[in-house]
């Protein structure tokens, strides 16, 4: 039975500040670092659970909290692949912005319209702004029409999809277990994919930094059973704690 593991990267230092981070790379804080080995631990520790492969987005944070989670996992010599389509969601001009003032500022309505609805982007970036990609060197190797702007949950679920078809699903199917470290929003848009969830219910979705959730597949990849590793009141308050972020 092939298994996949979704991680979300631990607290980063914009989590901590609550400002929207997107395509910004920032690195963990201390409690980031130790969310991470933690979850390392619990896949150490969770029966039948040898992870075989990894993938993690090109963001520091992200490749920060995988390689930590394999070192405590005593898995630090399986394979990892990087790709830019794991990334967060782009946040546009709402990037390094405080999210609980961009609440205040604009409404608690439209930013949550913003933040977790499917279909709404933000407003875009400046194409000559820092933030806009096409000024990081780091994708100057993918085309510009594939750069965005800003991004709703949809268009990260469009450019999710082929990496999950190409790269991750054919792994799982030779029944590997593959461990996915990854963003909120690029694993709400994987998750949603997987569990079949509506177009609605996906804005009450809300990811836990730091807390390995196991999906195990049949042989068509279809999900058979998902659940969180570790203490489930503690999963709880974590994703309650990404809820209040915009006030």
């Amino acid at each position: 039975m092939p298994k996949l593991v979704l991680l979300r990267h631990g607290q980063s230092t914009w989590n901590q500040e609550n400002r929207f981070t997107g395509w910004v790379d920032v690195d963990l804080t201390p409690s980031g670092e130790a969310e991470a080995r933690a979850a390392g631990a619990l896949i150490a520790e969770a029966d039948d659970l040898v992870v075989d492969v990894v993938h993690t987005s090109v963001l520091t944070r992200a490749v920060a909290s995988a390689n930590l989670a394999l070192a405590a996992a005593g898995r630090s010599f399986v394979p990892v692949q990087r790709h830019w389509r794991l990334n967060e969601r782009h946040y546009g001009a709402l990037q390094g912005l405080d999210k609980k003032e961009t609440a205040e500022r604009h409404g608690a309505e439209q930013v949550l319209a913003w933040r977790r609805s499917y279909a709404t982007p933000p407003p875009e970036v400046a194409i000559d702004s820092p933030y806009h990609p096409v000024n990081d060197p780091r994708y100057r190797l993918v085309p510009r029409s594939a750069l965005p702007a800003a991004e709703c949950l949809k268009d990260v679920v469009r450019r999710l999809l082929p990496y999950y078809e190409d790269a991750i699903a054919p792994q799982l199917l030779a029944g590997q277990t593959v461990l996915v470290v990854a963003h909120g929003n690029s694993l709400r848009a994987l998750e949603k994919e997987l569990e079949h969830i509506s177009d609605d219910a996906i804005v009450d979705l809300d990811i836990p930094t730091g807390m390995p959730r196991v999906y195990e597949l049949d042989d068509t990849l279809a999900v058979q059973k998902a659940y969180y590793l570790g203490d489930e009141e503690a999963v709880r308050a974590a994703a309650e704690a990404v809820a209040r972020q915009a006030g």
